[in-house]
């Protein structure tokens, strides 16, 4: 069905990735005219990002869409609740006339086919050319990737970010250099725009893969670094001074942690059915400013998170079991039927799909361990994957638990799984034509600067690990 190295050209691999480009496409588009979608009105954070997106458009800036529209007159109130970058993709439709939400989902949908193509890509970067199909088919079908598209959520563009990392970052990898160095810290620091979280891949990602590089020297590693994370702040550097000019206190990426810590730190998810989970009201009624219009938004999110830190100081007899509810939803191992029902009714999530989602996500969890087995011993670093998974656990243990905050970790174990599965690929074609696999390619076997055959899975830069 799919080739291998062997014999498949690239104008071949990019007719199979656009096939199941199309796939991801037509599944994404199909659910939304699932029974009673098609109609659906935006509301919680899709309300703010379509609604955001417009006012953009209509040249108002960033201003916060829940007073603006529910005030009359419509009051100014400026907004860093969310990082910038999905707003001002999602304006894009809005600024040719496709303002309505049934516009924006759609064109989520084409943002979530892209992310077939670069997770492709990504996957023929860690592992070959047949390794990225699979990724690239995996991420075209499987549920919990494709179910934010629909419901016009910030994680649509989290597969595109996720794997553009990885992608230049096993680049980086193969031929370390202050270019390619550059590239890498650029990605994050859009990363970081995108979702403010990801801003913890330059300590889990970025530094160690520098300063890990085989091929430099130890001077040369501090030069790359510094060039990496500078490039990670130019990127992100006007949207934080546009920030400052416009708070009463220092925001950088978003200044959405103090309401998000009021939801996640109560009585009503401290124990009982929603440990772990979030709550509305708590943030309503924790007893600052965060609903006043006429109060600075900077001013609210401080007052806001003092709040929290304060209920957190007083019930810290809680913290250890309600950080553990908090990892075992989000990572589908605490009450994950309930937490299944918990996203459908909160957030509108097909809940027969969320099931497929949640049996795949175990299948790719399992296959995941074998992937970083075998990349292991092919000399591939798993950390860059495994930094995703860290980024994951860190904000979800400030915050709460639920499925789509594991959005980019779908993508490592994406990528991990379609390894472990080309593996078995190869050995079962071996064996049906009666040979013996032979070993893994050594680095060592390699000469310096010498690509291995076409017929071999290890990218050329193992040579120079």
């Amino acid at each position: 069905m799919i080739g291998g190295e062997r014999g498949t050209d690239r104008r071949s691999w990019w007719r199979w990735i656009g096939l199941w480009t199309a796939v991801g496409l037509g599944i994404r588009l199909a659910s939304l005219f699932g029974p009673g979608r098609s109609r659906r009105s935006a509301g919680g954070d899709a309300y703010y990002f379509h609604n955001a997106a417009n006012l953009l458009a209509e040249g108002k800036g960033f201003i916060n869409p829940f007073t603006y529209l529910s005030t009359h007159p419509h009051q100014v109130v400026q907004t860093a609740l969310w990082p910038p970058l999905f707003v001002i993709v999602l304006a894009v439709p809005s600024l040719i006339g496709l303002k309505t939400f049934f516009a924006h989902r759609i064109w989520c949908c084409i943002i979530g086919a892209g992310g077939v193509v670069v997770c492709g890509y990504a996957g023929r970067e860690i592992g070959g050319r047949r390794v990225g199909l699979i990724a690239a088919f995996v991420v075209a079908v499987y549920p919990n990737i494709w179910m934010s598209d629909e419901l016009a959520l910030s994680e649509a563009l989290s597969p595109v970010l996720a794997a553009m990392v990885l992608l230049l970052a096993y680049r980086f990898w193969k031929a370390p250099g202050v270019a390619r160095g550059l590239w890498l810290g650029a990605s994050v620091g859009l990363a970081m725009l995108g979702r403010d979280e990801l801003a913890l891949l330059a300590v889990f990602l970025v530094i160690p893969l520098v300063l890990l590089a085989p091929s430099l020297g130890w001077k040369r590693r501090f030069a790359v670094l510094a060039v990496a994370l500078l490039a990670a702040a130019a990127v992100v550097a006007p949207w934080v001074g546009y920030n400052m000019s416009r708070f009463q206190k220092p925001v950088f990426i978003s200044n959405g942690l103090g309401v998000t810590l009021d939801s996640a730190n109560c009585a009503a998810v401290y124990s009982g059915a929603y440990e772990g989970y979030w709550n509305l009201l708590c943030a309503l009624t924790a007893g600052h400013a965060a609903i006043n219009p006429r109060v600075d938004e900077s001013v609210q999110a401080s007052e806001a998170q003092a709040y929290a830190v304060r209920y957190i100081e007083h019930h810290k007899n809680r913290i250890v079991p309600v950080e553990a509810a908090r990892l075992g939803r989000a990572f589908a191992f605490f009450h994950p039927l309930e937490q299944i029902k918990l996203d459908s009714t909160v957030e509108t999530r097909p809940y027969h799909w969320a099931l497929v989602g949640l049996g795949m996500y175990y299948a790719l969890l399992a296959l995941s361990i074998g992937g970083a087995v075998i990349l292991r011993r092919r000399r591939i670093p798993v950390f860059p994957l495994v930094a995703l998974g860290l980024d994951v656990v860190v904000s979800v243990l400030l915050t709460f638990g639920q499925t789509r905050y594991r959005s980019t970790f779908e993508v490592a174990l994406v990528l991990l799984g379609a390894v472990s599965i080309e593996a078995i690929w190869h050995r079962l074609g071996r064996h049906d034509a009666g040979e013996t696999a032979p070993p893994l390619a050594s680095p060592g076997v390699l000469s310096p600067g010498v690509s291995p055959p076409a017929t071999s899975s290890v990218p050329s830069g193992a040579a120079r690990t």
